[in-house]
Formats: structure tokens, sequence, C-alpha cells
């Protein structure tokens, strides 16, 4: 399986439990493969690199009828879709810490860091980081919590 950097290949971006259960094809276009290296050169590997836990994204490039079936943005554009976004978390890492550090140290490759469904109360490895370039990283750092929805920044800083 081909590799997109030193420690990530394509077929683990691409994986999906979802579609293998329903028979989704999940094979990227090239250009999606090409922003799937982007994504593993600038965000992905620092992120390894500083933290030194191997890791797999629990999702990464989603095909628009794999997205649709998981319920994701029906947009397709979405960052997913086009492969450059993913879904992580680290073993051993809190999901709050891990999106700090993003955002102090990646912020000028990240077009969208979302802490996703973290709950203090529920322990450090509750939700996970949605991270994602763009062609023109915006920066935007946001926490979606479940019944309140998406809120600018991180809390408590």
């Amino acid at each position: 399986m081909p590799h997109l950097s030193d420690h990530f290949t394509l077929r683990e971006l691409c994986r999906s439990q979802t579609a293998a259960r329903q028979g989704i094809d999940n094979s990227p276009a090239p250009e999606a493969v090409e922003n799937l290296k982007k994504l593993c050169t600038y965000i992905l590997e620092p992120i390894r690199k500083n933290f030194g836990v191997p890791y797999s994204p629990s999702s990464g490039y989603r095909s628009e009828a794999l997205n649709t079936a998981i319920g994701g943005s029906v947009n397709p554009t979405s960052a997913h879709c086009r492969g450059m976004a993913a879904d992580i978390d680290l073993p051993g890492v809190s999901n709050y810490d891990l999106a700090i550090w993003v955002r102090d140290n990646l912020r000028s490759a990240v077009d969208q860091l979302i802490l996703e469904c973290f709950d203090p109360e529920a322990g450090p490895n509750s939700g996970w980081v949605h991270v994602g370039i763009g062609d023109k990283p915006r920066g935007q750092v946001l926490t979606y919590q479940r019944g309140k929805g998406y809120m600018n920044g991180l809390p408590g800083r």
C-alpha cells in the first residue's frame, strides 16, 4: 500500500467500516490523494513527531456516498470528501491538549480545527479532534458540543 508520508498510508486514510459494510467504494481521485499527502505532511506528521505517539486517524478521506451514509456534511466540497481533513485522537493524550497544541503550533496550515464532542467530565479521551487544511487556510478554531452546537475557540482559553 502506498505511503502518503513516513508514517501514514493511503489505505489507513481511506479505511471505513461503514464503507466496507455497505459496499461503498471509498477510493479517492488523484486530486484527493494529493490533498491527503499535504494533510499528512503539514498536520498528521508534525503531530506524530511532537507527541511521539503512533496513531491512525479514525476518519480521513470520505467519498460523497460514504459521507452521506455516515451523516456527514451534505456539501460535496466537504473537506473530508476532498481529502483535506481527518478526525484524530492520540492514545494517552487528552483531545483538549491535542487541540491546544494544533492551534498553537500548526494554525498557519490549518483551515479548520474543531474539538468535537469533548466532555471534560467524561474524561480526557472523550470526543476527537477534526483538523482540515485548505487552499487558503482560515485558521478557524471551533468547539462542537452535542446539544449546544458550534462555538468559536476552545473552552477555557
